[in-house]
């Protein structure tokens, strides 16, 4: 700093030695040069949006087997879930109409910046199970096979007519 910056600043603060606060605000400078990652972070979000919204059917196939093997009397539990058609997004649409009668539809988007652009959805619909076979050990009481059949009926929406326990080896 040259003498006469420091004689004003000490005549508008009422200091003398600007040593120390030349120190703080080279460093306020240099942090506000830092990035942000304010593009990273919507990135990630993106990312973890995509995590949530992922649905896989060997994760349920794993959670029905874990709870599944809890009920009283079923022992070790597999089970196998077909799809009749899987999860889905139903997005915005944007409706243009012309002097004609004709209209157009476009899909709705957003823009995240950076010339990223997203799709707005409007509802996720849940995948639709078309059967259930349940494999565990103790598959040949009819208790337990009740008992299967209505939790994976509960959990599934499948009735049961589309779930199929059988014994399987120990």
């Amino acid at each position: 700093m040259t003498d006469r910056w420091r004689a004003r600043l000490a005549a508008l603060f009422g200091r003398k030695s600007w040593s120390g606060a030349a120190v703080v605000l080279a460093v306020g400078c240099l942090l506000l040069l830092l990035p942000t990652g304010g593009g990273g972070t919507r990135e990630k979000q993106a990312e973890e949006n995509a995590q949530t919204d992922s649905w896989e059917v060997e994760e349920w196939e794993e959670k029905l087997s874990r709870i599944l093997s809890r009920v009283q009397g079923a022992g070790e539990t597999e089970v196998v879930l077909t799809l009749e058609s899987s999860q889905r997004k139903v997005l915005a649409q944007d409706s243009q109409w012309d002097g004609t009668g004709n209209s157009r539809q476009s899909t709705v988007t957003i823009s995240l910046g950076g010339g990223e652009e997203t799709v707005v959805p409007l509802e996720t619909m849940a995948p639709e199970f078309r059967g259930a076979l349940v494999v565990c050990t103790g598959g040949d009481d009819p208790t337990v096979r009740l008992a299967l059949t209505q939790a994976v009926s509960a959990l599934t929406g499948l009735g049961s007519d589309r779930i199929s326990v059988c014994r399987g080896t120990p």
